[in-house]
């Protein structure tokens, strides 16, 4: 069973492209999110280590999250407890709820890591922006992997 409790709205910078991190080698990559929800990109794969990954969610969007799934479980339970105790209202055994879980502040999501430069990939004619280094050493294309040499 799953429930959706919200959704995480994850900022773009002032080319609208998304900040993205690799979990395999942790670097920072951005992309245009259409482009990343487009019927033609199958997966996405790492510019720096050229790994395909199921999520590249950066470690602030994960906590943005967890912090928004415990404070839904949090208000949940109270919710449940709350029930008990007034079912238990009156009879022999008592039960109180207690009070109501402090709400945790969820954070606030920035567009970060300005230092990256935009790579054209003319293979999907789309483009990212990646560490600067990689422009110079070689990148993959985030879109279908095909390897493309630096600017030497």
């Amino acid at each position: 069973m799953s429930k959706t409790i919200g959704e995480i709205s994850i900022p773009s910078d002032s080319d609208g492209l998304v900040l993205f991190q690799c979990p395999l080698c942790r670097s920072y990559f951005k992309l245009v999110a259409n482009d990343v929800n487009a019927d033609d990109v199958i997966e996405i794969t790492c510019p720096s280590c050229g790994l395909k990954s199921e999520n590249y969610l950066t470690s602030d969007v994960i906590e943005v999250a967890k912090t928004k799934a415990i404070n839904y479980l949090l208000y949940k339970y109270h919710d449940e407890a709350k029930k008990l105790e007034r079912s238990f209202n009156g009879r022999i055994v008592s039960f109180s709820a207690g009070a109501k879980p402090k709400h945790e502040l969820e954070g606030k999501l920035y567009c970060g890591k300005e230092a990256l430069d935009i790579e054209k990939y003319p293979c999907c004619k789309r483009e990212a922006k990646i560490d600067p280094l990689l422009k110079f050493c070689g990148s993959f294309c985030p879109y279908c992997g095909v390897r493309y040499e630096g600017n030497k």
